[in-house]
């Protein structure tokens, strides 16, 4: 799993490629958490997850993580680009409740 990261007007985008699973959580955990700590001044937060190509129920304890270390901080996040598998799982796991994903 790789993340990646940038501030771009007011906007933390978190961009992730890779698998999310339980082999890769920690390791995409500990780099997004080090992303928000250093940018705390963010308005909103949106994870990109066009470059992951599986994601199991790990992958969804790691994005409502997330949003509530965001949400202690006051920032709202958002997921954009899931590809056709990832949004399934998603939508099903009822996420979009808490995370609205963007178009």
């Amino acid at each position: 799993m790789k993340v990646q990261g940038l501030l771009r007007g007011g906007t933390l985008l978190l961009h992730l490629s890779g698998e999310l699973d339980e082999c890769s959580a920690a390791s995409a955990r500990k780099s997004c958490d080090d992303y928000i700590d250093s940018n705390v001044q963010a308005e909103r937060i949106v994870i990109n997850l066009e470059g992951v190509r599986f994601m199991d129920s790990t992958g969804i304890g790691f994005l409502i993580g997330r949003y509530k270390k965001a949400s202690r901080l006051g920032i709202p996040v958002y997921i954009e680009k899931p590809d056709f598998a990832a949004d399934k799982i998603l939508n099903l796991s009822g996420i979009y409740t808490l995370i609205p994903k963007t178009e």
